[in-house]
């Protein structure tokens, strides 16, 4: 029993901390998807953000701002993620492109831009490490509880709360307000939404912003709290593994958060494994792999079927059926 509840203790707060990234990014995918926007470029939108969320944090380390370093740059890559997120809305919404291609090239849009700008910048294949980071912390009172406290309430970033509360925001906005419903019906069924009285297109923009908004927190924390710096191979799949978040979630945010704590524990026990007893012996490269398989399984919908919204991946034009 002590064995069991020394192996939960190890990886029920990594599981927790690797599911945050995903969750963020994934709340963002949904926002996109509800207004019928498919958007395949959480990927690139993490990129920017692990980008942003360093360089941003590196800048007001400069500025003198201290603790408050990380947050704010945090902040700078979810104002920047928003931006980036308008090249895909651009595309797919206006232009009418295809919305999977708009979204692959955001990806390798990101990709190169980082890149280049990172060579350009700080002259080498990476950014510099921050000195402000966030670091662990034991939730007052909660952590001291027998059992569950030292599982679920010590060594947890903050950043994994705040996503947690924020998936109670998202769904409230989203099922229980105004725009909530007009986000669903443009995603549901745009023609009815448009005889309402309802702007189909700046509702989708507004989706595809907020997709880059989220996607950018969920880099940057990744960035801070994982890397502590930023190169071309800081996010490497992550942002698919969102999108499978999302999915396996039936783009509901309670469904998104129990995918991604499932997730996350793939990728917990992945990083852990050699410390836990059974395990040591499995080759490294199959934990290693794990969470990816389980990615392709669940995209596949193997793992369960998911119904997205009906115009999903739909074009709209005024006066269309």
């Amino acid at each position: 029993m002590e064995l069991f509840l020394a192996v939960l203790y190890l990886i029920v707060p990594a599981a927790m901390i690797a599911a945050t990234p995903l969750l963020l990014t994934a709340m963002g995918g949904l926002f996109s998807e509800r207004a019928g926007v498919v958007n395949i470029g959480l990927e690139g939108l993490m990129v920017m953000g692990a980008f942003a969320g360093i360089v941003g944090t590196l800048m007001f380390e400069s500025m003198g701002m201290g603790v408050w370093s990380p947050w704010l740059g945090i902040l700078f890559a979810a104002i920047l993620g928003g931006i980036f997120s308008m090249f895909h809305a651009v595309a797919s919404i206006t232009l009418k492109a295809d919305q999977i291609v708009s979204g692959v090239a955001l990806n390798f849009l990101a990709t190169g831009l980082t890149v280049f700008l990172v060579r350009e910048i700080f002259e080498r294949g990476q950014t510099d490490t921050i000195s402000a980071r966030l670091f662990r912390t034991n939730v007052p009172l909660l952590s001291d509880i027998p059992v569950i406290g030292p599982m679920f309430f010590s060594r947890i970033f903050l950043t994994t709360w705040v996503a947690f509360l924020l998936v109670l925001v998202v769904y409230y906005v989203v099922f229980k307000t105004p725009f909530g419903l007009r986000l669903r019906a443009v995603g549901e069924h745009p023609m009815a939404a448009d005889t309402m009285g309802v702007n189909v297109n700046r509702m989708k923009y507004i989706g595809v912003g907020l997709s880059g908004v989220f996607g950018g927190m969920g880099g940057a924390v990744f960035a801070i709290t994982a890397a502590g710096n930023f190169g071309g191979g800081t996010i490497t799949g992550q942002g698919f593994m969102a999108l499978a978040v999302l999915i396996f979630g039936k783009w509901h945010p309670f469904g998104a958060f129990g995918a991604a704590i499932f997730f996350g524990f793939a990728q917990a026990l992945s990083i852990s494994a050699q410390q836990i007893p059974g395990l040591q012996e499995v080759p490294q490269v199959f934990m290693l792999i794990l969470p990816y398989v389980l990615t392709i399984l669940a995209l596949a919908g193997l793992v369960g079927k998911a119904t997205p919204p009906a115009a999903l991946n739909t074009n709209y034009e005024k006066g269309s059926r």
